[in-house]
Parts: structure tokens; C-alpha cells; sequence
């Protein structure tokens, strides 16, 4: 059962949804770019949520500082990496010890960020990483990563960038593309809860 929760960092409070399920694995799942509308109820992130409820997974969204119903304002990507650290130890101080890190477009940026200066999690997925939109140039390797999905049609997140990147970042991770499939997964939100589900398995 989804319930409302206050993460708080520093004089910042942000508002989140956390769904209980599994008392051992937990993920955190981070929303798109706020200065475009992205909130944690959007649709890709739910339908992550929802993937990884269905596996027993404890799940965990948010919405970034000045973004919904969380206080503060947009930082630039930089406090958005402090909102990370607080879900993740949110759910450390819940007693979760196995922590998934998932983000969806700018979210991905973000935890790629965050992963790549240390932060410990078990595993870390990325969703449509906008490497055409925003730079990974100062990202120098990502640990634990272990799933990417994307759209063949993703004018954000191409194929030929994201393959370039996970060479220079010397990494093995499952990536999958979704045929047909966009930046907003209008026709994608199926087939990527199937990739995530099967992930899991």
C-alpha cells in the first residue's frame, strides 16, 4: 500500500510515495526533469514502481526540490544529487539493505551522477539516459549498473550515443531497446514494464 512520506534534507522537504512490500530490497526511483513537468507520478516512473512492486520490492519515489509538492527550488542537477542521497538513506534508516537506483531521463542523470561519485547501491538502472540533452562527459565510470533500456526512437537518448558511453564507461550492462518506442514511451510503457519484470526475475 502506497503511503505519503516528508524526506528532509536540510530546511528542504520533499514529498514522497513509498509502497512498503518487501522488508529486505527496496528501490529508489527519480522522475524527469522538473523545468519540463517532470513529477513522480509520471507515467514511466509508476510503471517502474509498479515493475518492481510486482517483484517484492519495497518502492520509493519522489518528487525533486521544487518540483510537486516539495519545497525548495530547482538546483541545477546539484542539491537534485543531495535528494538522492536522502531517499536512499531513508530507506537505510527503514532497515533495507539490498537498494535498487533507478531514474527516467534527467533522473538518470542525476543517479548517474550520484552512483558514479560513490554512492552505494546494490544495482542501478537507467531509463533513456538523455546523453543528446545533457552531458555525461564528467561522468568517468558507473558501478553496479546493470540494466539501460531506451527507445529506438529516442531523439534524447540514442542508441549510438548510449552504446558510446557504456564503452567509455567500460561497463556490461543489459541494454535493451524498445522498437517503435520515444523519449515519452507513449507506445513503450508495456513492453518496458516486461523488460523490467524480466530483469527482476
Amino acid at each position: 500500500m502506497e503511503t505519503f512520506i516528508t524526506i528532509s534534507v536540510d530546511d528542504i522537504r520533499l514529498q514522497g510515495v513509498l509502497n512498503k512490500g518487501s522488508e529486505s530490497k527496496a528501490v529508489v526511483i527519480c522522475h524527469p526533469h522538473p523545468l519540463y513537468g517532470g513529477r513522480m507520478d509520471n507515467p514511466v516512473v509508476t510503471t517502474i514502481s509498479n515493475a518492481f512492486v510486482e517483484k517484492g520490492y519495497a518502492s520509493l519515489r519522489f518528487n525533486f526540490r521544487g518540483a510537486g509538492g516539495s519545497t525548495g527550488s530547482f538546483d541545477d542537477g546539484t542539491g537534485e544529487q543531495d535528494d538522492v542521497r536522502a531517499a536512499v538513506s531513508l530507506l537505510v534508516e527503514e532497515g533495507y539493505e539490498n537498494i535498487t537506483l533507478a531514474g527516467y531521463s534527467f533522473g538518470a542523470r542525476i543517479n548517474a551522477e550520484v552512483v558514479s561519485k560513490g554512492l552505494n547501491v546494490e544495482d542501478h538502472i537507467m531509463v533513456s539516459p538523455p546523453v543528446a540533452f545533457m552531458s555525461f562527459d564528467d561522468i568517468s565510470s558507473l558501478p553496479s549498473t546493470g540494466l539501460i533500456v531506451s527507445g529506438d526512437q529516442d531523439e534524447y537518448a540514442p542508441t549510438d550515443l548510449i552504446n558510446a558511453q557504456i564503452k567509455r564507461w567500460e561497463i556490461a550492462p543489459r541494454y535493451e531497446i524498445i522498437k517503435n518506442c520515444d523519449h515519452f514511451y507513449s507506445e513503450g510503457l508495456g513492453e518496458l514494464e516486461k523488460i523490467l519484470q524480466s530483469y527482476l526475475s
